[in-house]
This record gives C-alpha cells, structure tokens and sequence, in this order.
C-alpha cells in the first residue's frame, strides 16, 4: 500500500489495524559513469514497494525521501545534496507528521550510506524533544540500510567477489537494472576496479575519483543478480519490519 496513492480515509482505516509505516530515503548522486543518479533512493524504493505486493504483507510505504546528505558529490552534474542541518530538520518534520497522525513504527530504510550520521543525528534530537520535557516520546523509530538487511551483504559478497567496492558498487546497480531494465547503461572501465579511500568535500572527491567510483567495478552488474538481492531483501524487510511492529512499549 503506497501512502501517496491513498486517500486519507484509507489512511485513517489503515491505522485501524497497524501503526507501522515504511519509509524510503536515500540520495540523489552521481553512481559512475553507469549508474544511475537516482540508485541511492531507487533501491530502497523498488525494495519497499516489492515488499508491498507481497501477498499478506499489509504494509504501509510512504513517498520516498529521495534527497539526501551529499554533499561531496557536487563536483559532479546532477548531484543534489541538502545540508546535515536542512536533512536533519526535514526528518523532524516527517517525524512529527507522521507520528502526529497516530503512527508509532516509523521504519526507515536506507540507500546511502552517507545519510547515516545525519540520520541517526536526526533521530537524537527528535527523541531530545520527549527527553527534556520529561514525557514518553509514543513513538519509535528505525533506521536501516537495505544491504544490512540479513544476509543480503553476504549474497552480494558470493555476488561480486571482487570489486564490489564502497560506491558506485554492482550490487545496488544491479538492483536498478532489474527494476529499470530499458534504463542500463554500458562504459569501458580503466582501471577496471576503481581506487579507493577517504570522503572530503565536492572538489577532494572528484579529483580522487575523477570518473566517480570508489573501489568498485560495476561492470559486473546484471539485472538477473539484482533480482537475487530484491527477493531475498524484500523477504528480510517484511520479518524485520513485522518484529518492529510487535515491540512492545516497556510503559
């Protein structure tokens, strides 16, 4: 069930019987010469919906949160990036939204790893709300990156053995390639696996990875692999998220 095709009184009913809601968020970056600008909030927007279409998965996605913390890809065209204070006061403003309406399970799922401080930032000062002034918050909230899904990072070790690499990498392009299959793109890599090492700004990033990859080799992406990493995310998200709907309150 997607939040944004719904009306407000499915929504209403829906909160009848879950208080869950799933929500996408990832980046809008530069991937390579082969990916995609969008792979960072696409793969855990195709995982998510996926897990939605499951026959008796009642889950709830809400429109995915598709810009993020990136501000060292900047040095590449097409790259969007908020600031960590702009991310983190954005996440407030979903929190309170959602939360405001009833939702106690706000699971978000993950597609860039540079989110994550600002993410997990985000969740401290909104939980800081409930803390200062002495109340239960009434809410929880998660966060999870879709390749630490259970068993997923090892299925794209057995993947891509080589070369997988820490950006730009195969696996999330494959990913991409399963679910946008007219949308694949070719490229002569040299060095065929990138270089790797530390994340500065805009200017140090593209000077040290001129055509964008960090240590991977994308060239081994298929669309066949990226559909052995939806199915067995999808069927890790849809446990994980019905455990965290169960979590009782200690109150």
């Amino acid at each position: 069930m997607l939040l944004q095709l719904s009306t407000w009184q499915e929504i209403e009913d829906y909160l009848k019987r879950s208080r869950t809601v799933i929500v996408p968020i990832g980046s809008n970056e530069q991937h390579g010469p082969t990916g995609l600008l969008g792979t960072d909030f696409l793969c855990p927007e195709i995982i998510a919906h996926e897990a939605s279409r499951r026959d008796g998965a009642d889950l709830l996605i809400a429109p995915t949160f598709a810009i993020g913390m990136a501000q060292h890809h900047l040095g590449f065209p097409g790259s969007i990036s908020l600031r960590p204070t702009t991310f983190i006061a954005a996440l407030q403003d979903w929190t309170r939204s959602l939360t405001g309406h009833g939702f106690e399970r706000i699971y978000f799922l993950n597609g860039h790893g540079g989110n994550v401080a600002t993410i997990e930032a985000a969740f401290s000062e909104i939980y800081a709300e409930a803390s200062f002034d002495r109340h239960q918050a009434g809410f929880a909230l998660k966060l999870r990156n879709w390749w630490d899904l259970k068993g997923v990072m090892a299925l794209a070790n057995r993947l891509f053995p080589t070369g997988h690499g820490s950006h730009a990498t195969p696996s999330e392009i494959a990913v991409t390639q399963w679910a946008y299959p007219g949308s694949i793109k070719a490229a002569n890599y040299a060095p065929q696996i990138a270089p790797t090492g530390p994340i500065r700004e805009a200017m140090d990033f593209r000077a040290r990875y001129p055509d964008g990859r960090m240590g991977s080799d994308p060239n081994q992406a298929s669309p066949e692999k990226g559909g052995d990493l939806v199915a067995l995310a999808v069927k890790e998200l849809i446990a994980e998220v019905e455990a965290f709907s169960r979590e009782e309150s200690p109150y």
